[in-house]
C-alpha cells in the first residue's frame, strides 16, 4: 500500500529506458476492471511513444511541461469517449441505460469526464504498482490536441500522464498534505 499511495512521487523526469508494450498492455487490464458508473468505461488511451508521434503532440504542450514530456519513455493521453454509451447494451447488461445519453450532451459529458477521471486515478496507481514513475498533467491545449490525434473519433482530451522508470534526482520534495481534521466531515 505505502508503495501505491505514499511513497510515490511525480517525477520530472526519467531513466533512459524504454517500457516494454506488455506493461502498457499489463497496466490497462489493471485499469479495466474497477469501477465505473454503469460499467460505462468511457476512459481511452493512446500511448505517445515514438519519436514522429512525439512531435504531433509537442505543439500543443505548454513550454513548462514540454521538456519533461519530449524526453519521457511514453506519454499517455488520458481521453474520453462520448460515444461510451453506445457500447452499454454489452457493457452493462443488466439493463438498457443509453437512452439517458443518447439526446443529453450535458449529462454524457460529465458522465464521461467523471469516469475517465476515475480511470485515470485508477491509472496513476496501476503505473506505481507496476514501479513506474508518473507525470500527471493538465498543461496542454486540448483542442488542438484533439484536433491532431482524435479528428476522427468521438475523443476528447482529459488530461496527459508522462510514464517512465522514475529518476529518483527528477522529483521534489512531497509539498504539504492535508490532514484528516482540516477537511474532512462525518455527518
Amino acid at each position: 500500500m505505502k508503495k501505491i499511495f505514499t511513497e510515490n512521487k511525480t517525477f520530472y523526469g526519467f531513466q533512459n529506458k524504454e517500457i516494454n508494450n506488455d506493461v502498457l498492455k499489463e497496466l490497462y487490464d489493471y485499469v479495466k476492471n474497477n469501477a465505473t458508473s454503469f460499467n460505462c468505461q468511457p476512459l481511452r488511451i493512446s500511448f505517445i511513444k515514438s519519436k514522429e508521434a512525439k512531435e504531433r503532440l509537442k505543439p500543443f504542450i505548454l513550454e513548462t511541461n514540454l521538456e519533461k514530456t519530449m524526453s519521457a519513455p511514453v506519454t499517455a493521453i488520458l481521453a474520453m469517449d462520448l460515444s461510451f454509451y453506445e457500447d452499454l447494451p454489452k457493457n452493462f447488461p443488466a439493463m438498457d441505460v443509453s437512452f439517458l445519453f443518447k439526446d443529453n450532451p450535458d449529462f454524457t459529458y460529465q458522465t464521461a469526464f467523471r469516469n475517465s477521471s476515475l480511470q485515470g486515478g485508477y491509472f496513476i496507481k496501476a503505473a506505481h504498482a507496476l514501479g513506474l514513475g508518473t507525470g500527471p498533467m493538465s498543461g496542454f491545449d486540448n483542442n488542438g490536441l484533439d484536433n491532431e490525434f482524435f479528428a476522427d473519433k468521438n475523443w476528447k482530451s482529459n488530461f496527459l500522464c508522462n510514464l517512465g522508470y522514475g529518476d529518483e534526482n527528477q522529483t521534489r520534495p512531497r509539498a504539504p498534505r492535508y490532514d484528516f481534521d482540516e477537511i474532512i466531515e462525518i455527518i
